[in-house]
């Protein structure tokens, strides 16, 4: 499985999110191919290339990264850590979406290089429109060496 320059990985356990998120980006007509990694050890395996994801070019990476921080089998904060200290790896923008508005969850979060920290809105509009913004700020205004 070979991911293209514009793709987007989401690392989320919830299925009711991910459909969410899904329809999100399709509304606002950002159908971009979105890699969907239930837990954070599918999530380390993916991009270290081990298990079942061993055939995948390491060398061709998404445009950004979603990540849940109350994630199965390793915590959102464990695999950023982990992301984000890797040379070849931490130059992805990851985006934390959680429910978590813990002050310590934010600070963790950006203490290891999380580039932004939205927390999910409960009503679909407003999380709709958040994801709008998400994907128009990721995909068209942020530059990127990211190739």
């Amino acid at each position: 499985m070979n991911i293209k320059k514009d793709e987007i990985v989401l690392v989320e356990d919830n299925q009711y999110d991910v459909e969410l998120i899904l329809r999100a980006f399709k509304k606002n007509n950002l159908n971009q191919n979105i890699i969907v990694l239930e837990d954070g050890e599918e999530a380390l395996d993916y991009f270290f290339a081990k298990g079942k994801y061993i055939d995948r070019n390491k060398k061709i990476n998404p445009k950004f990264i979603l990540l849940d921080l109350k994630l199965p089998k390793l915590d959102g904060l464990d695999v950023l850590k982990e992301l984000k200290s890797n040379d070849t790896i931490k130059s992805i923008p990851i985006i934390v979406l959680t429910s978590s508005k813990e002050e310590k969850d934010i600070c963790e979060s950006y203490k290891l290089g999380v580039n932004s920290y939205i927390v999910k809105p409960v009503e679909f509009e407003k999380f709709v429109e958040v994801i709008g913004k998400v994907g128009l700020y990721w995909f068209y205004l942020n530059e990127s060496i990211i190739r």
